[in-house]
């Protein structure tokens, strides 16, 4: 096997706003943009969204857009119309987790479970049910005095006041229109870290938890937004809460539905840890600012967006999950969609420890556990590819060849404890790093990328559940030692993956599978308990290598060489570059990888099989 280039300086092609443009719409700017779209006529307008927007910021805005239209309004606070917070809470907890500090099982059934069905139609016609204004304190968009606002003829018809039902849940109100006010996810965990924001249903003096955002609120309002999204009149993305950007209903329905017959790449962001290197922001030009680059996340479907737009400046961001929600067999294909619904069931990101530490080492929920436990339908194996590998780095994988477990238990828990250290390579194994090797981790698999490394992880979506044995005693930014989870780890540690059967089962050999001229693809990794396979294609400058989906969707990122073309039998043209991931939907059927640059270019590839 050939040795992967280190790259050390800038990519100057890596793009980190891709964008694509919007059908049959412009993107529109500001509130009194998307106010001036609302029909003639309309007696009840809905704004639904996540529960952590700053709706009160929504409300003053809106305000002021209808204002300026002379539209008389008012305002509904959805929030009141949800049941009892103690009620929720039990609809919400399992019997499994109740209690446990770091996890919950992924939130099932509805948000309209979490609702009071007679509340909420009393808020959509106070008339009815004798309910007038409504507001939630501070934090309510109805603080500053709702009711008329504005004087002289409406605009929307015979002088009738519009009324604004807000928050989340407001699409299941009988309204005229429907608005979706959307804040992608990564605005939303930094407002929870901070203490910002509510979780779905709660009380105004509750604070929010970013236990209840992972696992019960996105879950409830992804399958929330997925299923009105055909009822979608006007999407609006709030992270500016001043200027929002917003798209026609239709508009983003027909351009969504467009990227599911086209490669596209989702918006790439890095997070950072007590772990994390600095690979992102010295060679990508990420976050430069940062305090590290740990975390890329490439495409991750439950959190990912879409820039839809001209350019980044002027764009307006949607979830990746909403794509793959409008057009599930075209993303997916057949099989994938009957395995997986509308789970996009692979994810790519990146593990940044150049200049950082090692990262914890950890295992995922075997099958059982992740289903019956956690509440994922399938679970999370892994395979770490390194591009980029430091000088006498590691990688943790596998429990050493008669490795006392009881022991290993035993000093797992003594480090959580009593801040006990012990030495781990006593009881896991450890592999030289090597670039462009490919290290496969099924579930249940203790592991861990060292320190000086570049992990590209190919890997199933779920991604919530890292059971930690050990973290080096490292403290967190409120100098606490950081949380491991020793029951849940061991509970789901694999015994099987231990001694030589790991270097033979996960460190496999590059395999020949096709060729051509000037190009080659390899498989890299494969196991039959693994529902996918990563493979490695190779093209030579100026040659094309031919791919067909056959009916599967493809996720590719270049990981050595300045870059692609990929064209597709319809004539769409994409380039990617250095570190950039594109999905394939599974209706481009055939298209072809050219390089057209001086040198070799190498890209990983993962398919459902």
């Amino acid at each position: 096997m050939g040795e992967s280039p280190q790259v050390k300086t800038k990519a100057p092609q890596y793009d980190p706003t891709p964008c694509y443009p919007v059908l049959a719409d412009a993107v529109a700017v500001g509130w009194a943009d998307a106010a001036g779209t609302l029909p003639k006529g309309t007696r009840v307008l809905a704004v639904d969204g996540p529960a952590v927007l700053d709706w009160a910021a929504v409300a003053a805005g809106l305000r002021a857009a209808f204002d300026d239209r002379r539209t008389p309004v008012e305002f509904a606070d959805v929030r009141t119309a949800v049941r009892d917070w103690e009620t929720v809470r039990r609809l919400t907890d399992s019997e499994e987790l109740r209690g446990d500090p770091d996890f919950a099982r992924l939130a099932g059934g509805d948000l309209s479970d979490l609702m009071d069905a007679r509340a909420l139609a009393a808020l959509a016609d106070p008339g009815e049910g004798g309910a007038g204004e409504s507001g939630a304190g501070e934090s309510g968009p109805g603080e500053d005095g709702a009711g008329e606002s504005g004087a002289g003829e409406s605009d929307l018809g015979e002088g009738g006041v519009l009324r604004v039902l807000l928050g989340p849940g407001a699409a299941l109100a009988d309204a005229d229109v429907l608005w979706w006010a959307d804040l992608p996810k990564r605005y939303a965990e930094a407002a929870v870290k901070h203490g910002r924001g509510r979780n779905l249903a709660a009380p105004e003096d509750e604070p929010p938890t970013l236990r209840r955002l992972l696992y019960i609120d996105w879950p409830l309002l992804d399958r929330h937004r997925d299923h009105m999204a055909g009822r979608i009149d006007r999407w609006i993305d709030v992270t500016d809460t001043v200027d929002p950007t917003s798209i026609g209903g239709q508009a983003l329905r027909e351009t969504c539905r467009s990227l599911a017959a086209r490669p596209f790449r989702t918006r790439p962001t890095f997070n950072s840890t007590p772990w994390g290197g600095h690979w992102g922001q010295e060679t990508l030009g990420h976050n430069p600012d940062a305090e590290n680059t740990a975390l890329g996340y490439e495409l991750i479907a439950p959190e990912s967006g879409v820039l839809l737009g001209d350019d980044a400046s002027r764009c307006v961001e949607v979830p990746f999950q909403l794509v793959v929600a409008l057009s599930p067999v075209d993303v997916l294909g057949p099989a994938v969609h009957e395995m997986f619904g509308t789970s996009f069931p692979v994810r790519f990101d990146y593990l940044d420890t150049v200049g950082g530490g090692n990262l914890s080492v950890h295992c995922h929920p075997r099958p059982d556990d992740m289903r019956d436990v956690f509440g994922w339908p399938y679970t999370q194996h892994e395979t770490y590819y390194l591009m980029r590998a430091g000088d006498h780095s590691k990688v943790f994988l596998g429990l050493r060849e008669g490795a006392d477990v009881e022991a290993f238990h035993h000093s797992a828990h003594a480090a959580d404890a009593h801040g006990t250290p012990f030495d781990i390579e006593r009881y896991v194994q450890v592999f030289p790093a090597e670039a462009g090797q490919l290290y496969l981790v099924p579930a249940g698999t203790p592991h861990g990328s060292g320190e000086g490394n570049v992990v590209l992880e190919v890997s199933a979506t779920p991604y919530l559940y890292s059971l930690r044995f050990y973290d080096w005693l490292r403290r967190d930014a409120a100098d606490r030692q950081r949380a491991v989870h020793v029951e849940h780890a061991f509970r789901n540690l694999d015994p099987a993956r231990s001694g030589e059967a790991v270097a033979r089962e996960l460190v496999q050999p590059p395999r020949p599978l096709s060729a051509g001229d000037g190009w080659a693809e390899e498989l890299l990794g494969a196991l039959p308990a693994m529902f996918f396979q990563v493979h490695r294609i190779a093209v030579e400058p100026g040659r094309t290598a031919e791919q067909e989906t056959d009916g599967r969707f493809h996720v590719l990122t270049v990981v050595d060489g300045q870059g692609a073309v990929i064209t597709t039998a319809a004539g769409h043209r994409h380039s990617v570059h250095y570190a950039e991931t594109i999905a394939v939907p599974a209706s481009v059927a055939s298209y072809r990888v050219h390089n057209q640059g001086p040198e070799p270019v190498r890209l990983v590839k993962a398919q459902v099989v």
